[in-house]
Formats: C-alpha cells, structure tokens, sequence
C-alpha cells in the first residue's frame, strides 16, 4: 500500500504546503529533494535520523521510505548512550542530520533541499518496516517497534474518518518528530491526507495563534499553556478541530479550552506498537477524560487479572486494556521474548494500560497497570480519578498519585502536587475524601515545583517513587 499519497499529485500543491519553523517547501519541492536521498539510501539496512523540527528531517524521512529502507528516528538531545544503542541495535548504516561526522559504520547521509531530481522510486510494498521507533526504554535498552507502511496507512486512514480531516485543513503543531504523534500524525498525516502543514518549531502559545488552522496538536502541557494564554486561545477559536493526546488532558484544561475557544478538544489514545486506536469523534461526543470508542479496523477488550477473564463494560470496572487490528506492529526488533509476552495465544496486544468501557462504549484511560492502578488494603485505586479530584480545588496546578510501597496497606495513596495558591497537604487530603470514597484519599502529599515528565509531556512516575 502505497503511503504518501499526497506526494503522487491530485491534491494541488503550493509554495508553502510544508512550513516548519518559518522555512517553505512544496510538495514537489519535496519530492524531488527526496528522491535524491531515496537513491542514496537505496540498499542500506537501515537510515537514522536526528529528528530535529527541519524541512531536511522531512526530506531524509521520505527519502528513506521511498528508498523502501527502515527508518530510525533519534531524538536530538539523545546521549551517547542511547543513540548508541539505537544504532548498534537497529542496524543503521546510514545517518542523516547528525552534527557531527558518524562514527564505525554509520556513514553520514547528505540532505540538500536544493537538490532535486526527476528519477523516481515508486514505495516499495516489500515486508520491511517503514519506520523503526525506539520505545522509551522503562524496563531495560530502548527496544525498536517496527511500524509497516501498511499499519502506518491504515492508522492515518482512520484517523482521517474519525475527524473528517481533508486535504482542505491545514495542520498545526509543534511537537517533536521522533515519535507518533509529531512524526506519524503530524508529518505522515499530512503527506497522506493532502492537508497543508505547518511545524511551529516549538510550541508555543503565540506560535499556534499566528498560524491560522484548521486542525491542531497538542499534548497537554501545550493546551495548558494555550488555556491560561486567553489571547492566544481566543485566536484558536476558528479552528474545526484542537486535538489533545499522549497523556490525560486534565479536565479543568479541557474545560478552559472549551469555553475559551469555543471549541471541546479531542481526545485520543494509543501507543508507539499500536498507532491512534480510540477517539473521540469530530462529529461526536467529546466528553471530558474519555478517550472516545475505536477507530476504523480496531477491536478492544478488556481482561481481568488472571489474563483472560472478561470485565464488564459498566464505566467502573477496571481491567487491562487488549486491543487488535491493521495498525498494530510487526513486532520489537530482534526481541523474540519481549514479542511473545505482548501477544495473547488469540492474537491480542497487551498494552499494559488499564482502563474501563462505559455501556456506550466510550472508554477511560486509567493509566500503566504497573503505575497507576494503586492497591491499598484490599482496594484498587485509579491514580488518574484521584488526580482528578486533586486538580478540581482552585489552589492546585497539578497534580500526579502514584503508590508508594507500605508493610501495612500494601500500597499508601501518596499525591505530587503542585500548588496554586495557599493549600496544606491535610486540606488536599480532606478535599478528595469529599468527593471520593474515602479510602481514595491521599494518605501523604508531597507539594513540589515541578513534577518530571518526558518530551511528550507524560509525568515519569517511577522518578517520582524512586524520589
């Protein structure tokens, strides 16, 4: 199957169909540069990228999935360390957008927008993986998730019916380009679509006001921003579509956005080994702290401890959510354990994420199994319904629980929080136990700066325990 269709014409191009940070490139102007990279690349086992927010990631990116070569995005400011491993482990001989000459057998790869050249390499419909992205390494090395162009179709086809997203949108975000959402969603997406794109470099309030979309992206820190920046968020209030994914939008945030723009976000769920599976719809219900029902081609359930019994779709039970369908991947590369504990003996995926399905359908993200299910004295606690609770009292920014390790309870509910104002651990403590059942409540609060997060904006809870 063929991916970037927008590429093959038919869609109309422009001088600025592609503006990241402020450079132009057409389509055409794009396809050729690509094609140039796509002939150097033909052959190699594989081509990484320093994904840094440039027209020439983008060209080396196509370039290397016209070349039917996997691509291997890194993230800019990876340490020695784990580019290292991401090389070795991927088995890149070829580097592009690296500052510096490659070392041992990665050979550096030029990208040059003003080459161009009319040879073309029609995508291949080969086997091989169109990208390799590199989990974020929670339990052990990163490990490469290989993504088809097939399943990488397949996602953005769905996720272009779910929100009647057309050539005629022009998509804005500004987030990083070596994982799902900014590279997958945010660049493939409009390659595929025919939507215009353009890539704020960061993302900044006044830099998603000034570029006049249709659709944005967004991770929760950004829409936070954008909710307490009412100017900014004013200038959004045209839009058709804010969507918000990669970790829980708080609500008071989906609230804010909401009344200030006009405008209820989408919410969306899914993983690096599963592509965008649930969604609020663009012509449905967006209701604050679900993340809607599958897309197109994708079925879930929902499984009890002992791995196979099945939980209600009530709204309240919790169960792990298991899901199958043509986004999923090919598997971790060169993991042949890790691939036989995320596969069910009937085909499901394990996502490791709880979660719970109302009757209707709409399903709740609670969060990780090993994080954010909390169990204290024969209870199980949703870290995210408490979080919740704790972002509702006026003096509180932020909030993260997470299950700190106790002889008598098994687990103490302990909150990270983040003030707003005047509060004391014990108001925040008594203010949960009012609106949750008691025993839900913080047994300790911590009030911090800060809370740690990673690129995309999720807290990194176990920094937190191990704090």
């Amino acid at each position: 199957m063929e991916l970037l269709t927008a590429l093959q014409g038919g869609f109309g191009d422009s001088a600025d169909a592609l503006r990241i940070d402020g450079r132009t490139l057409s389509r055409e102007q794009l396809l050729g540069a690509a094609s140039v990279v796509a002939g150097r690349a033909a052959g190699a086992s594989a081509l990484a990228v320093v994904a840094r927010p440039t027209l020439e990631t983008v060209v080396a990116l196509v370039g290397g999935l016209l070349a039917g070569v996997p691509v291997v995005p890194l993230a800019p400011d990876a340490g020695p360390v784990e580019r290292d491993h991401i090389l070795r482990d991927s088995g890149a001989d070829l580097l592009a957008g690296a500052p510096d000459e490659p070392a041992g057998a990665v050979a550096a790869l030029p990208v040059d927008l003003a080459e161009s050249t009319t040879s073309r390499h029609p995508e291949p419909s080969g086997e091989r993986a169109g990208l390799v992205l590199y989990t974020s390494g929670t339990t052990g090395p990163p490990k490469g998730v290989q993504l088809s162009p097939g399943a990488l179709a397949a996602g953005l086809d769905a996720l272009a019916a779910a929100w009647e997203w057309t050539s005629e949108d022009t998509l804005v975000h500004g987030l990083p380009l070596f994982h799902v959402h900014g590279l997958v969603l945010g660049v493939l997406g409009a390659l595929r679509t025919g939507s215009k794109l353009v890539h704020t470099g960061r993302p900044t309030p006044a830099g998603y006001a000034e570029a006049q979309g249709t659709l944005y992206f967004g991770v929760p820190t950004v829409w936070s921003r954008i909710a307490a920046d009412e100017a900014s968020a004013r200038a959004l209030g045209g839009a058709r579509l804010l969507v918000s994914g990669s970790a829980p939008l708080p609500v008071p945030v989906f609230e804010r956005l909401a009344a200030v723009t006009g405008q209820a976000p989408i919410e969306r769920y899914g993983m690096t080994e599963t592509l965008i599976t649930l969604s609020t719809r663009a012509a449905g219900e967006r209701r604050p702290g679900s993340v809607g029902l599958p897309v197109d081609g994708v079925r879930t359930r929902l499984v009890g401890e002992d791995g196979g019994s099945a939980v209600p779709s009530d709204g309240e039970s919790l169960g792990e959510l298991q899901v199958a369908g043509p986004t999923l991947f090919d598997g971790y590369l060169g993991r042949p354990e890790a691939n036989a504990e995320a596969w069910t003996s009937d085909g499901w995926f394990r996502t490791g994420d709880v979660a719970t399905i109302g009757p209707d359908g709409f399903h709740r993200i609670v969060g990780r199994a090993s994080v954010d299910v909390i169990k204290s004295g024969g209870y199980k606690i949703g870290a995210g319904e408490v979080e919740a609770a704790l972002r509702d009292h006026p003096a509180v920014a932020d909030a993260a629980v997470v299950g700190a390790p106790d002889a008598d309870l098994g687990q103490l509910v302990v909150a990270f929080v983040i003030p707003d104002g005047p509060v004391t651990g014990e108001q925040l403590t008594a203010f949960v136990a009012e609106r949750l059942s008691v025993h839900k409540r913080p047994r300790r609060v911590v009030l911090v700066d800060e809370l740690p997060r990673n690129a995309l904006g999720k807290v990194l809870k176990k920094r937190l325990l191990e704090g």
